[in-house]
């Protein structure tokens, strides 16, 4: 049996599902920078205790009252990471501290 126990040949990450969640929040009640990220941070923290994934803020860094971040999923699953994603989205909804206003789901 050759070293790599047989799998010289395939093609590494032929089952990898990557899901990408893009999400843009307002975070109306916020006076300032300071109190967004206050929530931004709440919030990056519980979703990535609860689920495993990457979660990042990518734009509105300097506007107080409104956040874009990106939830990152990788599986060998399509229909898990969908609805994983989709289970987060559930759960920014009921978020208290900020307001969803639109998100958009991809898989690749």
């Amino acid at each position: 049996m050759p070293a790599d126990g047989g799998r010289a040949g395939k093609v590494a990450g032929k089952n990898m599902v990557v899901g990408v969640l893009r999400i843009r929040l307002g975070i109306f009640e916020a006076l300032s920078l300071k109190d967004k990220r206050r929530v931004v941070k709440s919030l990056k923290d519980r979703l990535a205790a609860r689920h495993n994934i990457s979660i990042a803020e990518i734009d509105d860094l300097d506007h107080r009252q409104a956040a874009t971040l990106a939830v990152v999923m990788v599986s060998n699953d399509a229909r898990f990471v969908d609805s994983a994603l989709s289970r987060i989205v559930d759960e920014i909804r009921a978020f208290g501290r900020a307001s969803l206003l639109d998100y958009d789901i991809e898989l690749w």
